[in-house]
């Protein structure tokens, strides 16, 4: 094993700030389509990179005129969009930071973050946005405008509450009278400079402000095209929400290689956006990967017979083709070739189809994937690029390259950071992406930054001798049994999710317990297609019940357990009637389980499970 990883791709020259960055893909390629938005007519709308400039100097100009001064912050609420994006560059353009809230987060942490922040403006989604803000502005008293994105204009005031097209006309007049405003603005704007302040989770329940600089982004964009694998004839897909930094992180490879992004926030929609948008790169969380991968699995066996027998040959042949191109470094010929060139034609296109036919990869993050789905992609012929990073090192510390693929790590460091590993196992993380601290929390940063400005993960892992990173767990989610043996909870679900075809989430419970128990959810869309192709009812709440499916779940728990340590074991579970979600508060925005409230939530039926 080794002890450090590094790139091995040099790093180009980084643009000095996110401002220099946008400026730089204007002058290059104004005529390229730079976004395309969806309709209210079920079309999408084009935009170029010349009418990009326009629109960012235009609002830039607006906040300078509503008196926006350098790193003072605008707050963006909402849901993904192009008006949201925009709406960040319009901010860098006028020397100011931008405050992210998700659509999700509640009316209580909406005041906390914009007071905890000293947010003096911010874009609103619509009208929910507003209502929130409307509610909590006794405690807003710093606020001093809200820029209304969609929706009513009715919601406007033309007071505390104005519309887009209200900015963009005061950006119009500042600029007849001061031509050069935007000009002196962005022109000041430094590295070292606030950019963005994305609000995480903290140990006390109250999300802390992690302070991302311009030269940040900057970097991030010049890694991600040092690694060669972005080209700028490439067509991304992004629905992932900006207020997490993993969307961003794939805005900022776009300023800086120059592809288009087709933009829609609406998660029910990627796979109905796929075929039309045609992308041939994605960003998503591995919740997306295993539901495509259980859809699909559920489609063959609900099809049966000679289909399902074709497609259990097809993905052996895969198999076999992908471990010997994986070991040899190319692609196997004779018949071995052959075979896979039919399975290829018979099965994986078809499926590549259903996802728009022109995937080259997706990138995965924010959750560890399963090794067996991500297998499984790459058989199909979509690879899945899995990276490593936190909001506190701008997401993109280390990632897979598709000439040093290994399942189950997240390959190697991006181009110009450093990981190494501790004694005790914990990733430190080095470089230009890692935060300035957190916001007005200089103790929680103190914490986090050791000897030499190493960053402290809080993450437990492993580099193996080709620099690829493998983890194995939160340092904090590492869990011990009454009996003194440590589990990690996270390694063991994603097993379970890629075996159990049924499976929304699993949380395993074990701490200061004799043994492990778990908490397993139903994804209700594969356990209705299970439950059709039987004749049951579809609904969650009875599946729950239904011997049949408590037979299936429990065939897959035994199976898990057949794969892991003796005290890793699953001795007793419970499958629940209803799912995990963002708005009961089980998941965050970016579907990841939130461990302590589930416990919290489920604690009387955790602890019959000991009784």
């Amino acid at each position: 094993m080794a002890s450090t990883s590094t790139a091995r791709e040099k790093l180009p020259t980084p643009a000095a700030s996110l401002t220099q960055l946008v400026l730089n893909r204007v002058a290059a390629t104004p005529t390229r389509e730079a976004f395309r938005a969806p309709t209210e007519s079920g079309g999408w709308s084009s935009t170029t990179w010349q009418e990009v400039g326009e629109d960012i100097t235009n609002q830039a100009a607006g906040l300078l005129a509503l008196g926006l001064e350098p790193e003072q912050r605008v707050g963006i609420a909402g849901e993904t969009s192009v008006p949201w994006i925009l709406a960040d560059l319009a901010v860098a353009l006028a020397g100011g930071a931008v405050t992210t809230v998700y659509a999700s987060t509640g009316a209580d942490d909406v005041a906390y973050i914009l007071s905890d922040s000293d947010t003096r403006i911010i874009f609103a989604d619509n009208e929910a946005q507003v209502s929130k803000l409307r509610e909590k502005r006794s405690e807003l008293g710093h606020l001093n405008k809200v820029i209304l994105f969609h929706g009513d204009p009715q919601a406007a005031d033309g007071d505390w509450v104005i519309t887009l097209d209200d900015l963009r006309n005061l950006g119009k007049e500042k600029l007849k009278a001061e031509p050069n405003a935007v000009t002196e603005s962005a022109g000041k704007v430094t590295g070292d400079q606030l950019a963005t302040l994305i609000y995480t989770s903290g140990t006390t329940g109250k999300p802390k402000g992690v302070e991302l600089t311009h030269s940040s982004w900057g970097y991030i964009g010049a890694a991600l095209e040092g690694m060669g694998v972005l080209t700028i004839d490439d067509v991304q897909f992004l629905w992932l929400p900006l207020a997490h930094v993993f969307g961003s992180v794939l805005i900022a490879a776009q300023l800086q290689i120059g592809f288009v992004t087709a933009v829609d926030g609406r998660v029910p929609k990627i796979v109905e956006n796929l075929p039309v948008v045609k992308p041939t790169f994605m960003g998503a969380v591995p919740r997306i990967f295993e539901k495509v991968y259980a859809g699909v699995n559920a489609q063959v066996a609900a099809d049966g017979g000679a289909k399902a027998k074709i497609a259990s040959w097809a993905f052996g042949v895969g198999k076999k083709y992908k471990d010997a191109e994986l070991a040899n470094g190319k692609a196997p010929g004779g018949m071995l070739g052959a075979q896979f060139g039919l399975a290829d034609k018979l099965v994986f296109s078809k499926v590549r189809d259903r996802l728009g036919g022109q995937v080259r990869m997706f990138i995965s993050g924010s959750a560890a994937l399963s090794p067996d789905v991500a297998e499984w992609f790459n058989i199909v012929g979509m690879p899945i690029l899995e990276g490593y990073g936190l909001t506190e090192t701008s997401a993109a510390t280390a990632i897979v390259r598709p000439d040093n693929i290994k399942f189950g790590t997240v390959g190697e460091a991006v181009p110009g950071t450093e990981v190494k590993i501790a004694e005790d196992g914990e990733i430190l993380v080095k470089g230009p992406g890692v935060m300035r601290g957190y916001h007005n929390n200089p103790d929680a940063t103190a914490e986090v930054f050791i000897g030499d400005g190493y960053f402290a993960t809080g993450d437990i892992g492993e580099i193996d001798a080709l620099g690829r990173i493998k983890i194995t767990d939160r340092k904090k989610d590492l869990v011990k049994t009454s009996g003194g043996k440590y589990i990690a909870p996270s390694a063991i679900e994603s097993q379970f999710k890629a075996i159990c075809g049924v499976a929304g989430q699993m949380v395993v419970h074990a701490n200061n317990r004799k043994f492990a128990s778990a908490l397993i959810s139903l994804d209700p869309d594969a356990a209705a297609a299970w439950a059709k192709e039987r004749g049951k009812p579809t609904d969650v709440a009875s599946l729950s019940k239904d011997p049949d499916m408590i037979a299936y779940v429990t065939a897959s728990v035994d199976e898990l357990n057949s794969k892991l340590n003796k005290w890793e074991t699953i001795k007793k579970f419970e499958i629940l009637d209803t799912e995990f979600s963002v708005d009961s508060g089980e998941l965050t925005p970016s579907l990841k389980v939130k461990r302590k409230v589930v416990e919290e939530k489920y604690k009387g039926l955790l602890d019959s499970l000991y009784a």
